[in-house]
């Protein structure tokens, strides 16, 4: 039996994941952790939880020895936007906790799932079907701990035969969890916006393109990862994965079509407009499709309607049509 512990376990994809994990394999087999209090009282409640700072490797090895963990997804991290604020703590959190994570996994012998991000590229990578691999020269501290913990995650694997796995994640729109700070954030906030207000503020240019994926297919590409054949793994821990690419016009249009008086304007914010110009437009996932059959489920469309049928009966809305009712 699978006996997994998730550090960053409250956060966007640490919940969603947690949540999945204990569906698969039982609530005592998924040791969640986060530095966070109260943020999830379910989650913390459901099954095993702990309260400490990834980058105590002590308290994280009592952890993984009580409770004989064999694999570990490790979350914890500042995302783009909170970075850039903070590029110290950024460094410091990002790089020390994936560090403490990987020295740990190597002493008790864990398989280590850890995400990197289009954040990885930079303005001198090609910008459409950005190739596996590819230039990698970011310009935001966010993309710089992300390509560090690409090639660190390898040194592990190559030196020590940690088994270190991860996907290069595009930005990510969850119906349950708040953004946390990322240059992607407005692409979950319109969905509240349009549904509570009927218009939406957004902080980048309506015609910038990024590559985004809806959370369940996050959350289906970490796990099915994880269960790959290792044989067949060539990439193992960069891996482009993808679903979508569009652009707040874009989305703006998709959302019309379900509620057509919706409005939008623009108000940029220059430090995540700059991110976001140096970040691909769309990404190719030739890699993942191949060594381990990665396809996603949901195209812009499809989640569109999820999210509004969800958020909707959740926030009492009844006025919206869709085309499957």
């Amino acid at each position: 039996m699978k006996s997994i512990l998730i550090s960053g376990a409250l956060g966007q994809l640490g919940s969603e994941i947690a949540l999945e994990l204990r569906r698969r394999h039982g609530d005592a087999s998924v040791v969640l952790c986060d530095i966070r209090d109260g943020a999830n009282r379910e989650l913390e409640r459901g099954g095993p939880f702990y309260r400490f700072d990834v980058r105590d490797g002590n308290a994280l090895a009592e952890v993984v020895q009580k409770h004989a963990i064999d694999t570990i997804y490790h979350l914890a991290a500042l995302l783009s936007a909170t970075a850039e604020a903070d590029p110290q703590n950024a460094w410091d959190l990002n790089m020390n906790g994936l560090f403490t994570v990987l020295e740990v996994a190597r002493a008790k012998g864990c398989a280590v799932f850890t995400p990197s991000s289009i954040g990885a590229f930079g303005p001198d990578t090609p910008k459409d079907w950005t190739p596996q691999d590819t230039l990698q020269r970011p310009r935001s501290m966010y993309g710089v701990t992300k390509v560090s913990g690409e090639l660190l995650c390898d040194y592990y694997y190559h030196r020590y035969g940690v088994d270190t796995r991860g996907v290069r994640y595009p930005g990510l729109i969850s119906n349950v969890t708040p953004p946390g700070g990322g240059t992607t954030d407005y692409a979950v906030d319109i969905y509240h916006a349009a549904l509570d207000e009927g218009r939406y503020t957004c902080f980048l240019k309506g015609d910038t393109y990024l590559d985004m994926m809806y959370m369940p297919d996050a959350v289906r590409a970490a796990v099915q990862l994880m269960e790959a054949d290792p044989g067949r793994l060539r990439h193992r821990n960069a891996f482009n994965v993808t679903a979508m690419s569009f652009s707040p016009e874009e989305q703006t249009a998709y959302i019309r079509k379900y509620l057509p008086h919706f409005e939008i304007d623009y108000r940029i914010d220059p430090v995540r407009q700059a991110i976001a110009n140096t970040w691909p437009n769309s990404l190719e996932d030739y890699a993942a499709r191949v060594e381990w059959d990665w396809s996603p489920q949901y195209d812009l469309d499809a989640m569109t309607r999820d999210m509004l049928r969800v958020l909707s009966q959740r926030k009492g809305v009844k006025d919206v049509t869709l085309d499957d009712e």
